[in-house]
């Protein structure tokens, strides 16, 4: 869980949300330091073969669809995310890597 700005933000819920866009195939939400919230949401995204979405494209996508507090404030891409032999996202080493 993420508090940010005194709100409960679920990863969980915001990378279901990411990964029903067609262009992106995987997706992993970690917090990153925000100056005013404490921490804000971003997102670590890997693009489906021959897709090329933007930053922007993803969060005008999300509008509308979770609360305006959980949409991330910041999306980087790269070609996996990180997991464990059982499938579970290494937060830490994305957090190491793209904070």
């Amino acid at each position: 869980m993420i508090i940010s700005g005194g709100e409960n933000i679920y990863p969980a819920e915001i990378e279901d949300l990411l990964l029903s866009h067609p262009a992106i195939a995987d997706a992993a939400v970690i917090a990153m330091p925000d100056e005013k919230w404490g921490v804000s949401i971003k997102a670590i995204l890997v693009a489906r073969e021959g897709e090329t979405p933007t930053e922007s494209e993803v969060i005008d996508w999300c509008q509308g669809k979770i609360g305006k507090f959980k949409i991330p404030r910041k999306v980087a891409f790269t070609r996996e995310v990180p997991r464990t032999p059982t499938g579970k996202i290494l937060k830490r080493v994305l957090r190491d890597e793209f904070n």
